[in-house]
Order: C-alpha cells, then sequence, then structure tokens
C-alpha cells in the first residue's frame, strides 16, 4: 500500500468562479484543470447558470484539498454571499477565496 501524499503549497491550484472572459483568461494563464472523471476547478457563469449550481460548485471546491485558493467575480459573490459568509464565519483558511472585481461594476 502506498503512503497517502500530502498536499503541500506547490500542490494546491487555484479555482475560478467567474464570468465568461474571467475564466477564459485563467485558463489561458494556465489555471484551468479536468480531471479523468470532468471535473474542473473552474465554472462560467452566466445569465442561463443557475445559482443552485454555483453554490453546488463552490462546495465542491472548498471540500477538495487540492484547492487553495478560490477566485470568485464580485457580481457572482453577491448572487451566492449567504454561502460565502457561512464559509468565512466558519474560520475555514484553506480554500482562502477572493473576490476579484467584475467588468459590470
Amino acid at each position: 500500500m502506498g503512503r497517502k501524499k500530502f498536499l503541500n503549497q506547490t500542490d494546491m491550484k487555484v479555482a475560478v468562479i467567474g464570468d465568461e472572459d474571467t475564466v477564459t483568461g485563467f485558463v489561458l494563464a494556465g489555471c484551468g484543470q479536468r480531471d479523468g472523471q470532468g471535473n474542473t476547478n473552474f465554472i462560467t457563469v452566466d445569465s442561463k447558470t443557475k445559482r443552485r449550481d454555483v453554490e453546488d460548485k463552490f462546495h465542491e471546491m472548498v471540500g477538495r484539498k487540492d484547492i487553495g485558493v478560490i477566485l470568485i467575480n464580485q457580481t457572482i459573490a453577491e448572487d451566492i454571499r449567504h454561502v460565502l459568509t457561512d464559509h468565512t464565519s466558519k474560520g475555514i483558511v484553506v480554500p482562502t477565496v477572493l473576490e476579484i472585481p467584475s467588468k459590470e461594476k
């Protein structure tokens, strides 16, 4: 049996929740990742994306051990503010959630 690998800071990934332009930029910069099951560390949110889908993806990202930072657009963060507040009130440091400016604001 192999030893369980401990993830250190160099193994952590950046996750992105944002509009098409934001996600495309980060994926082109090398932040995008898709595993063998089709799971990604990003989600593109548009007017057709349901709020519940964004919340579910956020919870999935928070639960992953290989994600160290979650970047989220301000406008999307406002839509799921209650979920972000719950996350920060628990005092969880990793993954760190950073809101980035949206082009709409």
